[in-house]
């Protein structure tokens, strides 16, 4: 019977599996991705990360008990990225355990109410599923900052996990760090990507919303990007992006385009904002057009044609303007 820490040693070495391993379970193909960030690219760092984990969990399953636990006394990890679950995997993985049996155990650590699961959430969902009251578990003792990082690096390789599961997981390890150089050491990471997947947390509120309900719609690198645009922007961009995200939760924008998207849009918005704010004013000496006043949104500007004032004229148009602002001679 293969143990945890054997379980976590085969993840060291085989980072971005795609489930947890069942003997006789076979995992349903995940569906497309979005396109994702290269934050996890670091694979060295990740490994190391889960390497130092692996070795702290093994030193206290040593000491573990095992136990039957009632499966209702078991609180979720809350750490764990997934919130998504293929159901027909789930069915497949209950429909093994009815056959041959639970042959891991979950991992547990004792909570205020009950016990706080550290590994196994597909086999503890496979029980509910089977209506069965008890599991087998081992019990051990484990930190916070233990649990965040082999949640989250155990799981940010995989290719069927969401960058915005990733980010929300993120947001809420990162009080188990003193800073967030420090978690993107833990967690095998540049400074850089940790940001990136950060980005998530300044999308306006109607996107993060529909990504609630659907993560796969935005990617880490589309969503830092969009961030970028409506900033850079302005209240344009916003309106903008308000206005263009229907079309990527309807399938008929690529979330990867959204954010130039966003900046054609703007730019219109503001080009035609100023035409419809543009006054024009026409300028006589005499019967002769002599210039024009134009205002618009950005500027006031005086034209004038060449020799159409006198010299007294110029000086007297100098002297006021010098009046009104600090004029530096040229």
């Amino acid at each position: 019977m293969s143990s945890f820490r054997d379980k976590m040693a085969a993840k060291t070495a085989e980072l971005g599996s795609t489930a947890e391993r069942q003997t006789t379970e076979r995992p349903a193909a995940p569906p497309p991705e979005p396109r994702r960030s290269s934050a996890f690219k670091t694979g060295p760092g990740m490994l190391g990360a889960l390497a130092v984990a692996q070795q702290r969990i093994q030193e206290l399953e040593t000491k573990s008990d095992k136990l039957m636990l009632p499966v209702n006394a078991i609180q979720p990890n809350p750490w764990q990225p997934r919130k998504i679950f293929s159901d027909e995997g789930l069915a497949s993985l209950a429909e093994s355990i009815r056959e041959v049996g639970l042959i891991e155990p979950v991992v547990v650590r004792r909570a205020d109410s009950g016990y706080q699961l550290i590994a196994g959430e597909r086999r503890l969902r496979a029980h509910v599923l089977l209506h069965e009251e008890e599991i087998r578990a081992s019990v051990i003792d484990c930190s916070d900052q233990d649990m965040a990082v082999l949640a989250l690096v155990e799981n940010v390789g995989r290719e069927d996990l969401t960058d915005y599961e990733i980010a929300q997981s993120l947001r809420r390890a990162e009080h188990e760090f003193p800073t967030r150089t420090r978690m993107a050491e833990a967690l095998g990471m540049s400074r850089k990507g940790l940001y990136r997947f950060l980005a998530f947390e300044s999308l306006p509120d109607f996107v993060r919303l529909d990504l609630d309900l659907n993560p796969r719609l935005l990617g880490g690198s589309a969503a830092d990007e969009i961030v970028s645009a409506i900033k850079k922007h302005g209240a344009a961009g916003l309106a903008s992006a308000r206005e263009l995200w229907p079309a990527v939760v309807a399938g008929t924008l690529d979330q990867g385009k959204l954010a130039a998207a966003i900046g054609a849009q703007s730019n219109r918005t503001v080009d035609e904002r100023s035409v419809s704010e543009r006054s024009i004013e026409k300028i006589f000496s005499g019967k002769s057009h002599a210039g024009s006043i134009t205002k618009d949104t950005n500027s006031f500007t005086v034209k004038l044609k060449t020799g159409v004032l006198s010299d007294a004229q110029e000086t007297q148009i100098r002297e006021l303007i010098s009046q009104l602002f600090n004029v530096k001679p040229g």
